[in-house]
C-alpha cells in the first residue's frame, strides 16, 4: 500500500510508534499555530501538537472509536465546493483538534479516511 506523506522524518516518527500490525495510511504536514503534523493509520489519528508550554511537543493518539465527528473548516461560505478549505476539525469528547493543511486535497483525504472509520 502506498503511503501518502509530505516529509520523510514525520513518516518515520509515526512508523516508530506503531502497534503490531498497525498500518500507516497517510502523514501530512500541518500549518498554523500549534500543530506539527497529522498521521492516519488503520487504527487511529495521530496529531503532533507543539502548543505546549516551554516548547514541549506532544504526540496525541486518538482512536477512531473516540472521535464523535469530523468537520471541514472554512472561513467563507460554502457557495463553492464542499472542500474549499484546507482545514479540518476532529471532535473528541469536549476537545476539538483543528488541523490546517497546505491544499484542500489533503484535508479532503483526511476527512474521508476519518469518516470511513467512524461511520462504520
Amino acid at each position: 500500500m502506498d503511503i501518502a506523506f509530505d516529509r520523510q522524518e514525520q513518516l518515520q516518527q509515526i512508523q516508530s510508534g506503531l502497534l503490531p500490525g498497525e498500518q500507516v495510511i497517510a502523514v501530512y504536514d500541518a500549518i498554523g499555530a500549534g500543530t506539527g503534523f497529522l498521521g492516519l493509520t488503520d487504527r487511529r489519528v495521530i496529531v503532533q501538537d507543539k502548543s505546549f508550554v516551554g516548547k514541549k511537543i506532544a504526540i496525541t493518539s486518538i482512536p477512531y472509536a473516540k472521535i464523535s465527528a469530523v468537520s471541514v473548516v472554512s472561513n467563507k461560505s460554502f457557495a463553492g465546493s464542499f472542500f474549499s478549505s484546507g482545514a479540518i476539525a476532529i471532535h473528541v469528547g469536549t476537545h476539538t483538534y483543528e488541523v490546517e493543511f497546505r491544499g484542500e486535497n489533503k484535508a479532503h483525504h483526511v476527512h474521508n479516511v476519518i469518516l470511513h472509520y467512524i461511520a462504520r
